[in-house]
């Protein structure tokens, strides 16, 4: 099980630890837990240690050209210093990983995909990278913290960082006194900032981005939070709304396709499939009773159809009843009124449009 280079801070702290992709990571934190923690996030402010993030590089002549054939968008969309969501799919069509694309130059990018698809992202880019390209993993070189919430941008000026930079762009900054990579994005659906800093370095910006937060009412937050915030934004998670077996176009994910450039890995089933369009899809479930969905639930209809099943469900703070992401039959429409088997109980939910809550990324 590896550690976050923040993992001393977090037991300091008591938290609740759990793995995530073979990482040890604190899930909660007493005396405030998942409720208050996301509350924070969405009213105040909340940080996270995301340290389980992948991180690697891929550099040389050729690079944008190179990602663009692997990826499911399209690097010229952006410009340096900009990063975009996108997608490592299989030639079948199923998700090897999401991830975020930073575009330091045509020749240099910074990758930072999910922990536990970190080695099979750069395995698959080492295997097809040309003689001019460094394919190079740098997971255990960088730390990743998340500063989320509308009180973000204050607690940033506070320690001297321009936050007038546009959604989803990067620059270095500095904090504590060290240099940080700050990209403008996040995975609650709030105004947020991921920040980037050397293992060596991470310490003294985390204790740093503490003291920031405090003063507004922030909190020290932990994934639970983090994974209450993504699922009412609808945001997917790999393992759950993707898979080697649940393709971007069944997932909904169509937005992070560059459907006009050259082709990509998997981009002919893809494509069939859009224009076929999917036999299943990620649709939204908001429960009418007290269930819960939980992920692997069953869905189906009144009559007892079986739909497919829920890939993401929680208690949602935000709204005081239980949501999901689930994956179903085309068929079904926004307005629909189905039933999740909850433990052997029937309960009712309806299909909603995503996401939950109103987006404050931009």
């Amino acid at each position: 099980m590896k550690h976050s280079p923040l993992h001393e801070k977090h037991l300091a702290r008591m938290a609740k630890m759990a793995d995530f992709g073979g990482w040890l990571m604190p899930i909660e934190y007493p005396g405030a837990g998942v409720l208050a923690e996301h509350t924070a996030v969405r009213e105040k402010v909340g940080i996270f240690d995301v340290s389980h993030l992948g991180k690697a590089s891929v550099r040389g002549s050729g690079a944008l050209d190179f990602l663009n054939s692997m990826f499911t968008n399209d690097l010229n969309r952006i410009a340096d210093g900009s990063a975009q969501y996108t997608l490592l799919c299989t030639p079948q069509g199923g998700v090897v990983d999401d991830l975020i694309a930073y575009r330091n130059s045509t020749e240099d990018f910074f990758l930072v995909p999910n922990a536990s698809n970190t080695t099979d992202v750069v395995k698959v880019l080492i295997e097809h990278a040309p003689a001019a390209i460094h394919v190079e993993n740098l997971h255990l070189e960088y730390a990743v913290i998340a500063v989320q919430g509308p009180l973000a941008p204050q607690v940033m000026r506070t320690l001297g960082v321009n936050t007038n930079i546009d959604y989803m762009a990067f620059e270095t900054v500095t904090i504590g006194g060290a240099d940080v990579i700050l990209c403008r994005t996040g995975y609650t659906g709030e105004l947020g900032y991921e920040l980037l800093p050397k293992i060596a370095d991470a310490s003294k910006v985390w204790d740093t981005l503490v003291a920031a937060i405090e003063p507004v009412g922030g909190l020290v937050c932990g994934l639970g939070a983090r994974d209450t915030l993504r699922t009412e934004m609808g945001y997917p998670l790999h393992g759950h709304e993707l898979s080697l077996d649940i393709s971007p176009v069944e997932a909904s994910a169509t937005w992070a396709i560059g459907w006009d450039k050259p082709g990509f890995i998997g981009s002919d089933v893809l494509k069939q499939q859009k224009t076929d369009g999917p036999g299943r899809r990620s649709v939204a479930l908001k429960s009418l009773d007290r269930g819960i969905p939980r992920g692997g639930m069953q869905v189906k209809t009144a009559a007892g159809e079986l739909l497919g099943e829920v890939t993401s469900g929680t208690f949602s703070p935000s709204l005081k009843v239980g949501i999901g992401i689930a994956l179903l039959k085309s068929s079904v429409k926004i307005g629909d009124q189905l039933v999740i088997d909850v433990r052997g109980r029937d309960c009712l939910v309806e299909v909603v449009k995503l996401p939950f809550m109103p987006s404050h990324v931009r």
